[in-house]
């Protein structure tokens, strides 16, 4: 189902004093002596300034826009004003047929200004501050450089002593340690360590270092 349009009384209001205004800057220019379409071109000129200075404010807040929008809007106010029966329209003082002649220069350098004026900068909305996270202090851990091991001096191997209260030791585990180091000997060629034999035994230290001192190993 179609609607039918409702009026907008805001939009009916602005035709109305916008008709109003417009016909009272032509009565003006007409009494101060600019007949025929020159009369007509005066309010529309006046309304071109004040809709190109309120255009520049909506893009931005700009001194030179308020200025030329205070000048259209006390042109349009003054018409208003002066037609209301304060002035007699048939002996127009010369200042006011001065400013009227004036016009057409002063609204073309505004809308020359209004129009190759750079545009306002837009103002860039402030983030919402959030708080901080709380900063963490890193130690660095710096790896030390590796120490080059020292050459190892030569020793000389001196030969295992048994000491002073060394166990017995039987003869049948010393035969059998005999043919461990025999076996490393040949396998391997090269005469068994004490320590080495020691592992293959399993025996107590003390055991061991007998027997290796009585197989003469290091």
């Amino acid at each position: 189902m179609n609607r039918v349009p409702r009026p907008d009384a805001v939009l009916i209001q602005a035709v109305i004093a916008g008709a109003l205004s417009f016909a009272h800057l032509h009565d003006l220019a007409s009494a101060a002596g600019q007949s025929g379409w020159k009369a007509w071109a005066y309010p529309v000129s006046v309304d071109l300034l004040l809709v190109a200075a309120w255009r520049r404010l909506r893009a931005g807040r700009d001194r030179s826009s308020w200025t030329w929008f205070a000048i259209a809007l006390a042109a349009s106010l003054g018409a208003n004003v002066a037609t209301a029966g304060l002035l007699d329209l048939q002996q127009v003082p010369a200042w006011l047929r001065i400013l009227v002649a004036g016009w057409p220069a002063l609204a073309f350098l505004g809308g020359t200004l209004l129009v190759h004026a750079p545009a306002p900068a837009a103002v860039e909305p402030e983030p919402d501050e959030e708080p901080s996270a709380p900063e963490v202090e890193v130690h660095r851990v710096d790896t030390p450089e590796p120490v080059p091991p020292a050459p190892a001096a030569e020793l000389t191997p001196a030969p295992v002593k048994p000491p002073a209260a060394a166990p017995a030791v039987p003869p049948a585990l010393l035969d059998h340690a005999r043919s461990i180091a025999d076996a490393h000997r040949s396998s391997t060629g090269e005469q068994i360590t004490a320590d080495a034999l020691t592992a293959r035994l399993g025996l107590p230290a003390p055991t061991c270092q007998a027997i290796a001192a009585q197989l003469q190993l290091t």
